[in-house]
């Protein structure tokens, strides 16, 4: 056979491109590749439904259904035909404006219009300073461990080396500070944490988040704050913003409206500088995340027209409903983990939607970890539990709460009786 030309047709070996492996390698260290991979192991011809505690969407649940001032600022905005154009690429100034006062109501500063970035979701914000702080070729993050697998997924995508720190279950899933000075060196730029806890439920201590504020002004590094879960705190540990300590060590805040709002889908989102020293501009951080921002895509335009109407209309009764519900939940998991001898839950969870749960493999049998675990449970009872090691942590589980309670019962249930029927013998 001949081309056109007569040449012969070029072998695979002469084609020049190929798929970028780094992105092949990415699905499997994210919670999306994970649980896809358990889908497909649901029995598919089982009577009973699936119930799913493995993600942290909770909108399908009549219990978690989105507040009517949200969707009522978002059919506004759309009827305005105000919207229907560009986007600045760092966020329409209502929106920029509405995120600036919102959050400094709980701060000693006021942030401006100018220290507010909006993106497509928190993780948009995470991919910008992950990005950001990837110049020099010899840099280093810190990351917590169990943590948010996005963030070694984006780290290692742009050849950023990461580095985890502890976070202790003995202590309510402190921040191991000598770790994080153990492993920090000259070539290290920043430090995660992400308040609420995911994937632990945790909510930082005002004393213990000065600490981590001193820490890294000791080792001369910024923190970045994932606080997406903010405001759905319902246990004795009120939500303290990190930027309450950005005169003490520059502040980078992710969040959305995806976690509060129970809209993950609208894909809102900001990152903010909490900076009042100026540090993060002299050092050219600030032009960065806006080059960064001019050459990705801008959050959708009516989203952010309706922003302001959606952060002061939201009454604080849709808030006080939700934490009641997630309070409910979190009960609900930590009493049944007590009637099931293979899972312990070291403390309840007190924010976001999330437990960590440790599993003792040396009373199952047949189990070899704990993907296998999650596994056969989806094969033998149609329950999504997502694997630890998704998270940094072997043979643990994250089990997301945030379902509707009589569900996330049943599906205690079905555990137990896996667990029951996979019991050592002796």
């Amino acid at each position: 056979m001949e081309t056109r030309n007569g040449d012969s047709p070029a072998t695979a070996e002469s084609w020049r491109f190929k798929g970028n492996p780094d992105l092949n390698r990415a699905s499997d260290i994210t919670i999306r590749g994970v649980l896809n991979v358990l889908q497909q192991n649901l029995h598919k011809n089982g009577p009973r439904p699936v119930i799913p505690m493995g993600h942290g969407d909770p909108s399908p649940f009549p219990s978690f259904r989105a507040a009517a001032a949200a969707e009522d600022a978002v059919c506004a905005a759309v009827r305005s035909a105000k919207l229907n154009g560009y986007s600045s690429t760092v966020g329409i100034p209502s929106a920029r404006r509405a995120v600036a006062e919102y959050l400094s109501r709980d701060l000693r500063y006021k942030l401006s219009p100018e220290d507010v970035f909006m993106t497509s979701g928190c993780k948009q914000a995470l991919e910008a300073i992950i990005t950001v702080l990837a110049a020099h070729p010899n840099a280093n993050i810190l990351l917590p461990r169990p943590g948010f697998p996005a963030y070694e997924a984006r780290a290692r995508f742009c050849h950023l080396e990461f580095r985890h720190f502890d976070l202790l279950p003995e202590n309510d899933w402190e921040v191991d500070l000598a770790a994080v000075e153990a492993i920090a060196d000259e070539n290290t730029v920043a430090m995660v944490i992400i308040n609420e806890g995911n994937p632990c439920g945790n909510v930082f201590k005002y004393q213990h988040l000065k600490k981590i504020a001193e820490t890294a002004r000791k080792l001369g590094i910024l923190v970045i704050s994932d606080e997406v879960y903010r405001d759905l705190s319902f246990g004795n540990n009120p939500f303290v913003p990190m930027g309450v300590f950005g005169s003490i060590v520059p502040v980078v805040t992710l969040g959305s409206l995806s976690k509060s709002w129970i809209v993950p889908g609208w894909r809102l989102g900001w990152l903010v500088t909490n900076d009042p020293n100026g540090i993060l501009k002299s050092h050219g951080i600030v032009a960065s995340i806006e080059g960064f921002l001019n050459i990705t895509s801008d959050p959708v335009t009516f989203l952010q027209g309706a922003l302001p109407q959606i952060l002061e209309n939201t009454p604080n009764d849709f808030f006080d409903k939700i934490k009641s519900t997630l309070k409910e939940c979190s009960n609900i998991l930590y009493d049944r983990c007590k009637e099931i001898p293979c899972i312990t839950c070291p403390s309840k969870p007190e924010g976001s939607m999330f437990g960590m749960v440790k599993l003792d493999l040396s009373l199952l049998d047949g189990i070899k970890d704990d993907i296998h675990f999650c596994t056969e449970l989806a094969k033998e009872e149609s329950v999504i539990v997502l694997p630890g090691i998704a998270v940094g942590l072997k043979n643990w589980l994250r089990v997301t709460f945030a379902v509707e309670p009589s569900s996330l019962d049943d599906g205690f249930k079905r555990i137990k009786a896996f667990c029951e029927r996979r019991m050592r013998k002796e």
